[in-house]
């Protein structure tokens, strides 16, 4: 199995749906590593200790993460599964951005950005970073989110090992579209 279905498989199974090989998130979402490498193999998708500590390494995004002895893995964010991450809530650069394509702006300008069926609405302090999850679904358009102020009026932030930011929402108020990058920048 190629290393992207992988890291699809373990984002479908350590975000949304353990259950489908038979394995359990604690309260945290971690799961047993062992307990996961049994479970992959016996749904036809068998990954070795070292294939599973590879993929975590070198995921472009940083999706997964060991705990300190690498006995326990978890998504670092985007669950859709009840759990808590255990993130502290943390001061938010003055600015960061949300990703999206172009077909989605409209909305999101009259109703804000919402968590849906995840934790937390998914927002980056690098504009580089928003724009490739916005092109996941067609044309990027960056969207700037005042995040300072949104802290001033009590919204909370909190930060994952990987840098990606959440919140709760983000009311419309709070939200510009940015300009396209000039070409060569």
């Amino acid at each position: 199995m190629a290393n992207k279905n992988k890291s699809k498989l373990l984002s479908l199974v350590l975000r949304h749906r353990p259950e489908m090989i038979g394995i359990a998130l604690d309260e945290a979402g971690w799961t047993s590593v062992p307990d996961l490498i049994d479970a992959l193999s016996r749904f036809g998708k068998p990954m070795s200790l070292p294939e599973l500590a590879a993929l975590v390494a070198s995921s472009d995004k940083q999706r997964f993460a060991f705990n300190a002895d690498r006995s326990m893995i978890r998504a670092n964010q985007g669950h859709s599964v009840p759990g808590d991450l255990g993130l502290a809530p943390v001061t938010p650069p003055d600015t960061l951005f949300h990703g999206t394509a172009r077909q989605f702006v409209d909305s999101i300008l009259r109703n804000g950005l919402s968590k849906r069926k995840r934790h937390h609405v998914h927002l980056h302090a690098d504009r580089a970073v928003a724009t490739v999850v916005g092109q996941r679904r067609g044309e990027a358009v960056i969207l700037s989110i005042a995040a300072a102020v949104m802290r001033e009026h009590g919204y909370r932030f909190f930060v994952t090992e990987n840098y990606v930011w959440l919140t709760d929402s983000v009311p419309p108020e709070y939200i510009s579209p940015l300009s396209p990058d000039p070409p060569g920048s």
